[in-house]
């Protein structure tokens, strides 16, 4: 199990490695966050001890369940799933750093609250649905100036950047447009120079597109499978967010 997660992890590398020069940019503008929904906390570990620091969870559940025996082994842990408003404060227990998945004003009106009176801070990515399906979630890109506005009002909330999933499509192009609306979308914000914002962060791209990602700009891309081998189902399974809502 070791020998193929740091095999896996090698390849990954060497991915962005070639993927940012065939771009033209510098491999450390390209951070790797390892996807770790259903992974056991123990073959986490073993990324963990062996150069990779960044992490995700889908679900709080999972946060709290690999909290205890994570916590020791040094790592910055950010959450990319869809997050209920009565999860929050288990969030802020968990010693989340980063929510990449802030995509409506009720929830972050919530964090502030709540942190607010914990006298805490937390960074956030919006998050915005640029391939317009109704299974994931996302602030639609419309929107998606006018709800980082209101969320740059929010002391306690740092916006850091922006976050796809983008289209599960074979079809390079199709899911190339994707990252270009969040990429267009960060420098649309960048012009309107507002206050509390910073827009060096762009989340995007995973195991099986990441080379387009990093084409079109991605400063972090989110990677499970390609490390920790095939999940039961296929990610498009636990990105139906919707469908994976309905049943908590």
């Amino acid at each position: 199990m070791k020998e193929d997660i740091l095999h896996h992890l090698e390849i990954i590398r060497d991915r962005i490695k070639y993927a940012c020069e065939k771009a033209g940019r510098n491999s450390n503008e390209v951070k790797l966050l390892l996807a770790t929904k259903t992974v056991s906390a123990e073959r986490i570990k073993i990324a963990l001890e062996n150069g990779q620091n960044l992490i995700a969870e889908n679900k709080v559940q999972e946060l709290k369940e690999k909290y205890e025996e994570l916590k020791h082994t040094p790592h910055t842990n950010h959450f990319i799933g869809h997050l209920q408003t009565n999860k929050i404060k288990d969030i802020l227990r968990y010693d989340v750093s980063c929510i990449q998945s802030l995509d409506r004003l009720d929830l972050a009106e919530k964090l502030h609250q709540k942190l607010f009176t914990e006298n805490k801070t937390i960074e956030v990515l919006i998050q915005v649905n640029t391939s317009n399906e109704e299974s994931k979630f996302g602030v639609d890109p419309a929107r998606a100036i006018e709800l980082t506005k209101k969320v740059a009002e929010l002391s306690t909330l740092k916006i850091k950047g922006l976050m796809t999933i983008g289209l599960f499509s074979a079809e390079t192009e199709k899911v190339r447009t994707c990252f270009k609306i969040l990429k267009n979308l960060q420098q649309e914000i960048i012009r309107e120079n507002i206050s509390n914002i910073e827009m060096n962060e762009l989340s995007m791209g995973m195991s099986g597109d990441l080379e387009t990602a990093i084409e079109e700009g991605a400063t972090i891309v989110r990677v499970g499978t390609a490390v920790f081998g095939a999940r039961i189902y296929p990610d498009s399974y636990y990105w139906d967010e919707r469908k994976a809502e309905n049943k908590q």
